[in-house]
């Protein structure tokens, strides 16, 4: 059974560190300054089971408008056991309470799940833009 929670005092940072700068593709390398920047100003969410943390995102957002869906990793020992849908059951919940217009995310490789809870390829993506910086660090 896992159990969601975004009580910050629970997650596991070392662990957390450990899976997004060694294994997640989008963050390779980040420094863990950074993460507990990153995790300082956003809503995070952890998964757990009896073993400890297995699962970690993380929601930027004003909680009002908008809100940006990251950092979304499932330790490679239990995927496959639902705990990716458990943790986006428990985001879809605290997204559709926040009333929020949108929701957005990127993923080379989830799309199937994302789309379960309601994510889509934009109809416009033409309208958004990126800006990038330097930052080695960031991931």
């Amino acid at each position: 059974m896992v159990t969601i929670s975004t009580d910050p005092a629970l997650l596991d940072v070392d662990r957390v560190h450990r899976w997004l700068s060694t294994d997640a593709y989008w963050a390779l390398g980040r420094h863990r300054d950074v993460l507990e920047r990153a995790i300082a100003g956003s809503l995070c969410f952890g998964a757990y089971d009896e073993s400890g943390q297995v699962g970690f995102c993380r929601l930027v957002t004003d909680r009002a408008t908008f809100a940006w869906l990251c950092d979304v990793y499932i330790d490679p020992a239990t995927r496959g056991r639902g705990v990716g849908i458990s943790l986006m059951e428990a985001v879809d919940r605290e997204l559709a309470g926040m009333q929020v217009g949108r929701a957005v995310l990127a993923t080379a490789d989830a799309h199937g799940l994302y789309a379960r809870f309601g994510f889509a390829v934009m109809d416009q993506p033409e309208r958004w833009m990126l800006r990038r910086y330097d930052s080695p660090s960031s991931g």
